[in-house]
């Protein structure tokens, strides 16, 4: 029997997919256990491992979205990443919930300057 060792939620990721389509310069790489969809090479949004939507943000709308419901500090090391939040699956029921986190994402990292290649 064939283990699967895909460790997040696959359907949430096939769902942020289409959220994130027509994006320019969108992208994916593996991290974190889960997926990252990136945006000019910036970390944007992503599923990880354990479940849970990563949501990058401005620091200050970090903060004030932690006040929002399902929503806690990101944090993989005993320390958390300021702007940046995990959503979870009860704040992602639907598409427009998915959507408009995914939209507070995109309007933070295209701010962000250009990466250096």
């Amino acid at each position: 029997m064939l283990l699967s060792m895909v460790n997040y939620d696959t359907d949430l990721l096939g769902r942020l997919r289409e959220a994130m389509a027509g994006q320019r310069g969108l992208s994916e790489r593996a991290m974190f256990g889960g997926v990252a969809l990136m945006l000019d090479g910036h970390m944007c949004v992503g599923v990880m491992k354990g479940g849970g939507l990563m949501v990058r943000l401005s620091p200050d709308d970090a903060d004030a979205a932690l006040e929002e419901p399902h929503a806690r500090e990101m944090d993989f090391t005993g320390r958390p990443m300021r702007g940046w939040v995990i959503v979870e699956g009860e704040g992602l029921a639907s598409d427009s919930d998915l959507q408009a986190w995914a939209d507070r994402a995109v309007g933070h990292v295209r701010t962000l300057p250009p990466k250096s290649r």
